[in-house]
């Protein structure tokens, strides 16, 4: 059995939340309607996600909202359609029409009016009454203009789905405006948003130290992965995980995005196997992404310290350095050169470190990005607004955002130093890179795995929380897997580590 949590039962979500979201939605389309010299009418209009069934079967899997609609909306359940008079601040659910059979399978039908309480919006309708409905509401001129979802997500290279429905050709369609304005609206956190993503965090920061506490060797991968599913549910209310887990042990965690189907945690545990346990819960839509990497028997090899260490200096150096106008560019080779450092003190490289970074050597050990913007998305969208250029360089081109950093930001910091022989290889035997490599040395870590420290952070006026508190120190790692305690404390830490 668990430990108990002191985070059980979690906190009520306000839905003033949503609300104040539409708010801040409404206020910047309307600015850009003003600077254009366009109307203030027309509706926001958004649909949310539907079920799915799995290929031709009944079965369905488990329903998780589309999240620009559970960013407007807090909508839990599928087959909405929601919108926003633009003119008046309005905001209308459209809920579908249920079959009598529904009662007998799946429950009581709730009427609109349980649902305006419930999402505190001004009106509910059917979702056979959106023409009807807009039409009525509508106190302009000429054909209603619907402002739709449409724009690509730069981290899945997908682009959003623009609501349809029945009689939708009798309405004026936009389909540039809404994407970037809604988009930046999800970039910068509101307070509300602040704490239910520290509350995903608390979860799953003391799931994270449950794994710690029970991992040994001769265990299967999976069973760390349903330890902290376990917890993160039964306490939390963590139903959906932010994404799947990684739960990578020896040279699996060399593997960046390891989990997946054909790879699907599976491993045994072995004595002298480091752990990379890359695991997040999702409450109430918002994520949390957290990953600790640690030896599986509960002490560090010289050479594990080495690495971890390596990776750790680099994590608190760019958490120490962010603020606002900071580029993400900047912290992204702060931690690549940091590691480098690390390396050539421990033998491993050899030359000049600016030279290294020059022939981009950090991305060998380091080719993902420092990090990610996070909020209802695990990779949430809108890391190249503003203006923010993709960069082509090997290690830089994998950025998921290149941009300032601003008040209100949420963005996790991911350092790694991995020892992946498809990158290692090419680079020991170019004439390029060859140079800086102590061969001996760093043969003995091929097979050696890699390790990410990965924490959230939330931008402030002057600096950075960060919202996840797990032992990251050598000794205090060590400490909570040898049985120490480690409360979860109700401050947050900034600008250090946790």
């Amino acid at each position: 059995m668990d430990s108990s949590s002191s985070l059980y039962p979690p906190p009520p979500v306000p839905m003033e939340l949503h609300t104040e979201n539409r708010e801040k939605l409404l206020k910047h389309l309307r600015e850009n309607l003003v600077s254009s010299s366009r109307p203030l009418h027309g509706f926001v209009l958004l649909q949310g996600g539907e079920e799915q069934t799995r290929y031709c079967t009944d079965h369905e899997d488990l329903f998780r909202q589309e999240s620009y609609f559970a960013y407007l909306f807090g909508v839990r359940e599928p087959g909405f359609y929601g919108a926003i008079d633009v003119s008046t601040g309005k905001s209308i659910l459209f809920a579908p029409r249920l079959p009598a059979e529904y009662a007998i399978w799946m429950g009581e039908i709730k009427t609109v009016s349980h649902f305006k309480e419930a999402y505190m919006v001004s009106m509910v309708h059917y979702t056979d009454e959106i023409t009807e409905v807009v039409n009525n509401q509508y106190t302009g001129t000429g054909k209603p203009v619907l402002f739709l979802l449409h724009g690509l997500n730069t981290d899945s290279k997908k682009f959003s789905k623009p609501a349809e429905f029945e009689g939708i050709e009798k309405f004026e369609k936009d389909l540039e405006t809404l994407h970037p304005i809604l988009t930046e609206c999800r970039v910068v956190k509101s307070k509300l948003e602040l704490d239910v993503i520290q509350y995903a965090n608390d979860i799953s920061s003391e799931a994270h130290v449950e794994v710690m506490r029970k991992i040994k060797p001769e265990m299967k991968e999976y069973q760390l992965e349903s330890i902290f599913l376990h917890h993160t549910y039964f306490y939390g209310s963590c139903r959906h995980c932010s994404y799947t887990c990684i739960c990578a042990t020896g040279d699996n965690s060399s593997v960046l995005h390891y989990g997946h189907a054909a790879a699907p945690n599976d491993r045994t545990l072995r004595d002298g196997d480091m752990a990379l346990l890359d695991m997040g819960g999702e409450f109430h839509f918002y994520a949390s992404d957290i990953t600790c990497s640690f030896p599986v028997n509960g002490k560090f090899t010289s050479d594990q310290q080495l690495i971890y260490n390596a990776v750790l200096d680099a994590h608190d150096a760019v958490i120490s350095a962010m603020k606002p106008s900071v580029n993400w560019v900047d912290m992204h080779k702060l931690a690549e050169k940091i590691i480098l450092q690390a390396l050539k003190k421990g033998s491993l490289l050899v030359g000049d470190v600016d030279e290294m970074m020059v022939e981009r050597l950090g991305s060998v050990f380091m080719p993902h990005g420092l990090g990610h913007l996070m909020g209802l998305d695990t990779h949430d969208p809108g890391g190249y607004l503003k203006g923010a250029v993709r960069r082509a360089e090997p290690g830089l081109r994998s950025l998921r955002t290149s941009r300032d950093l601003m008040d209100g930001m949420v963005i996790t910091v991911e350092p790694g130093c991995y020892f992946i022989d498809a990158l290692l290889v090419p680079a020991m035997e170019s004439p390029k890179t060859s140079k800086f490599f102590n061969h001996e040395a760093i043969t003995k870590f091929r097979g050696f795995g890699g390790v990410r420290i990965e924490s959230d952070l939330y931008v402030t006026s002057n600096g950075c929380v960060n919202m996840t508190k797990v032992p990251r120190k050598v000794e205090d790692i060590e400490a909570v897997m040898a049985g120490a305690p480690w409360p979860i404390k109700k401050s947050t830490y900034e600008n250090g580590r946790s």
